[in-house]
């Protein structure tokens, strides 16, 4: 049975891109600090108290799946920044863009009793359009809880993300990403992978963070989930991974419907947003 390669925390960017390379996916070990893995548990738990199990097999119905943490959470908004995870989806998404963004924030929270998800590729999100030579994804899933064999550890077949859409997974071919609380599983949008069955007696939690082509849609809605009245006081870094900016030259623009029939609204980048927020407070505020 394959096995992860485990990375130590002060690994460099070229050992875990080359580990991702030849397999897909690595494990960065004991990577988030205690004292923001403690942060983040605190800040995410009564939202994930509040999420209904999932509807349908894929989703886990005995598996709780709580999104818009950029808004929900100040601790998660550290790490979607952190810079060894950061830098490093920069670099390896750069040869097919010029800008990134967050593709993804939810934490995934297994319960005792939910049987393993279906083995899938996460670039799947944008059905099968993109050539396979475009790799759209880098994923993160950090350990919010100790990961192990039986509790749920996300299952992943290493070297998958080379296959043809054909090729099926043998039993003898997955390994699971077991792994320490503040640990991170790092894996690409094209590796084959999937929630693991959880028969212990306590819920599994993980922090699922993916970043994609700036030129892609979305999967969680970032506009929706963290709209600009909650954007306007965010890191310009963040802002521009939440999709605040513009993505080209002519990418991402917009105009103001509530100024579309007076003279000068034109065409707006997406920062104008944020700055009429802004605007709108100091207003509110003098």
């Amino acid at each position: 049975m394959p096995k992860l390669q485990i990375l130590e925390p002060n690994a460099s960017r070229q050992a875990l891109l080359q580990t991702l390379e030849k397999d897909g996916a690595c494990i960065i070990a004991n990577l988030l600090p205690a004292s923001l893995l403690d942060k983040i548990t605190a800040e995410v738990m009564p939202y994930i108290e509040r999420t209904r199990f999932g509807g349908d097999d894929f989703s886990g119905r005995r598996t709780r799946r709580t999104g818009a943490l950029i808004a929900r959470s100040p601790a998660c908004r550290e790490l979607v920044l952190n810079p060894t995870i950061l830098d490093a989806a920069k670099v390896f998404l750069a040869p097919h863009t010029e800008k990134i963004l967050l593709h993804l924030t939810q934490t995934i929270c297994i319960s005792p009793g939910e049987g393993a998800q279906q083995l899938h590729r996460d670039r799947l999100a944008w059905g099968n359009h993109l050539p396979r030579s475009i790799e759209p994804q880098f994923n993160t899933i950090w350990a919010l809880t100790d990961f192990t064999a039986v509790n749920g550890a996300t299952r992943v077949v290493p070297g998958s993300h080379r296959w043809t859409d054909e090729q099926r997974a043998t039993e003898l071919e997955i390994c699971q990403a077991e792994m320490s609380r503040g640990s991170v599983l790092v894996y690409s949008g094209s590796v084959i992978h999937s929630g693991g069955e959880n028969h212990s007696q306590e819920a599994r939690l993980g922090l699922n963070l993916t970043y994609c082509l700036g030129w892609l849609r979305q999967e969680e809605n970032q506009y929706l989930s963290c709209p600009p009245h909650i954007a306007r006081d965010l890191p310009h870094a963040l802002q521009e991974l939440l999709g605040y900016t513009m993505g080209n030259y002519a990418l991402g623009y917009y105009s103001d419907p509530d100024n579309a029939l007076t003279r000068g609204a034109g065409i707006l980048s997406p920062e104008h947003a944020i700055e009429a927020e802004l605007n709108t407070e100091k207003s509110l505020t003098s």
